[in-house]
């Protein structure tokens, strides 16, 4: 099996092997919808890889083992996202291939380290993922607050970056998530959150920062997009990068400041990335705000150790 760039003509049997791939679980895989837009993303930045498995670079051919894309969010930080197998293929190593590929890929770009999401429930994926060179790295779950124009924080809430900065450098948040927040521009990925993120943030008044004797908690809005409704009919979402807090009164006044922002972004539908764990969860239902059933987790492999990305 030789491993190779994805191409436009993939697509008919990468379809055949992903389409179904969540059928279990009464949902369906995002890949076959946005395939071709994928790999047209493909260069210095991005790379799609397939697994050929009778075919080589010379002469590809139409039966795949596996896919894979690798994705370069910061010039030392990786993301892998994409791994799937066909079941044809399952139990010969075909993540394995594909994940030393892209670590070689991401390794030759400067990159230090790679993560990767799996869905908690997904042990499968779980058990590749470490056979591959990826080790635990953190956890997380959604708050998901109604938007709401007229909601009131109980605390003040401004608009400090470097408040909010150093709030998160001393955070118990931080620390659960090894400070971690969603990506600014690739979706369902993290990477390190900074600085200048926050200064951004503000700039455009995206920043919500808690402050009433002293800085107690921060959150910002990352972007708004639309997906399909349960219904078929497209719903607006905003989506915000991470939630710190240090107690119960600082998540609800964030809270409540998310409900009336995403309310002035149209938005229907609203997610807030969250630390696994009682303390962010139990927080969360206390302030009256729905939480996803289940926890993501995310692993990360050390791109400077040669045994994991030769081996």
């Amino acid at each position: 099996m030789t491993v190779r760039q994805a191409r436009p003509e993939d697509y008919d049997a990468v379809a055949a092997f992903t389409i179904e791939t969540w059928a279990d679980r009464g949902g369906s895989d995002y890949i076959h919808h946005v395939y071709h837009d994928w790999i047209a993303g493909d260069g210095e930045r991005q790379r799609t890889f397939v697994l050929d498995a009778e075919g080589d670079q010379e002469s590809p051919s139409e039966e795949l083992a596996g896919i894979c894309q690798g994705v370069l969010l910061s010039e030392y930080e990786a993301w892998a996202q994409g791994m799937r197998v066909n079941p044809d293929y399952r139990g010969q190593g075909a993540s394995m291939h594909l994940s030393k590929a892209l670590f070689r890929w991401a390794r030759d770009r400067g990159a230090t380290v790679a993560r990767n999401m799996v869905f908690s429930w997904n042990v499968a994926g779980l058990g590749q993922s470490r056979a591959a060179g990826f080790g635990p790295c953190a956890e997380f779950r959604w708050g998901m607050p109604t938007p709401e124009a007229d909601a009131e924080p109980d605390l003040p809430i401004v608009a400090e970056a470097d408040a909010a900065w150093s709030f998160w450098t001393g955070s118990d948040a931080r620390s659960d998530l090894k400070g971690l927040a969603l990506d600014a521009d690739e979706s369902w990925a993290v990477s390190e959150l900074t600085r200048e993120r926050l200064r951004a943030a503000a700039d455009e008044d995206r920043l919500f920062v808690a402050s009433e004797d002293g800085t107690r908690g921060f959150t910002f809005r990352n972007r708004t997009y639309d997906r399909p409704g349960d219904d078929g009919e497209p719903e607006t979402w905003a989506e915000y990068a991470v939630g710190a807090w240090s107690d119960d009164e600082a998540a609800r006044a964030l809270y409540r400041a998310i409900a009336r922002d995403a309310a002035s972004a149209d938005a229907e539908k609203v997610r807030v990335l969250i630390p696994e764990g009682v303390r962010w969860v139990s927080d969360t239902a206390y302030a009256r705000v729905g939480v996803s059933d289940e926890p993501d987790f995310v692993m990360a492999a050390d791109l400077t150790d040669p045994a994991v990305v030769e081996s």
